[in-house]
């Protein structure tokens, strides 16, 4: 592929026959306006969006786009990386608020209270992203993060709301905490990444898995082999754009018109037809999420 593509959309692919919903996705950080990117993806069968927020900024954005367009909802969380950057600071300015002091653990109890004043609004579906990442937290922040976690769980237990899951290179942890605090009525594992054995024991607890273009990856046969054994009524499909592009677009930007070349793939792994696959993919979406 040359350099230049990379700044290249992917083409718009065929249309899906019966909608469906991208249970995760992060329209703030996409190019152009979320009306746009939302009539894109209602053109191929697109038609309900799961905003996703990952910061107090961000989950305030999620709300209100979500209070203004029927077509989205709306997830609010500090994400797991989020939570260590409040109680011990960010000198890197890796995240959007740039370079950031440490505020302790009153710093992440005020960010928690106020997750907890967005996930009492209607048109806010779910508490997450929120769970553990091994990957980008060191030790240091590992205390942090989970006691980040745990609160994201009983705020979405005492709201009734959808527990949405960030899991990298956590598993066995996350499983442990949800089985200690008590999970609430719907959880949703994000860009699952676990393998089939972790599949049949998300599914045994009832835990929904929704799969995101890596799954279209060529060095990605674990999470298909999970794919292929995930019960059809616990699976969703995502973006999570902008990132994790589906082949054969990867390295590219993601966008929530993307979903049918994710969904596809998802079916030939799966044994099952396109429209199968969508009709039982939007069910689940919206029952995972109560809308």
């Amino acid at each position: 592929m040359a350099p230049q593509d990379k700044n290249t959309p992917p083409p718009l692919p065929e249309p899906l026959r019966v909608a469906v919903a991208d249970s995760h996705t992060h329209l703030d950080m996409q190019d152009g306006t979320v009306d746009e990117a939302l009539a894109k993806a209602a053109s191929v069968g697109v038609t309900t969006v799961v905003q996703v927020g990952c910061d107090l900024a961000g989950s305030r954005w999620a709300a209100e786009t979500a209070a203004a367009h029927d077509s989205v909802h709306a997830t609010v969380a500090l994400h797991p990386n989020e939570a260590p950057r409040i109680v011990l600071g960010d000198p890197d300015g890796w995240s959007r608020q740039g370079a950031r002091e440490p505020g302790g653990d009153s710093a992440l109890d005020e960010a928690l209270a106020e997750i907890d004043r967005l996930a009492a609004l209607p048109h806010v579906r779910g508490v997450g992203e929120t769970g553990l990442d091994h990957f980008r937290t060191g030790p240091d922040g590992m205390a942090a993060q989970e006691a980040s976690f745990r609160a994201h769980i009983e705020i979405a237990k005492r709201h009734g709301k959808a527990l949405v899951i960030h899991d990298r290179e956590a598993h066995d942890d996350v499983l442990r905490i949800l089985r200690e605090e008590g999970a609430p009525d719907r959880v949703v594992f994000h860009c699952y990444s676990g393998d089939a054995e972790m599949a049949g024991v998300c599914a045994a607890a009832g835990y929904f898995m929704s799969f995101a273009g890596n799954v279209t990856f060529k060095n990605a046969q674990p999470l298909r082999d999970a794919l292929a054994v995930a019960p059809p009524e616990l699976v969703l499909v995502e973006t999570d754009a902008p990132f994790l592009t589906p082949a054969p677009y990867r390295g590219r930007a993601n966008a929530p018109y993307l979903i049918p070349v994710t969904l596809r793939a998802m079916g030939g792994v799966r044994g099952m037809t396109e429209d199968a696959l969508a009709t039982a993919v939007a069910a689940n979406t919206a029952r995972a999420f109560g809308y």
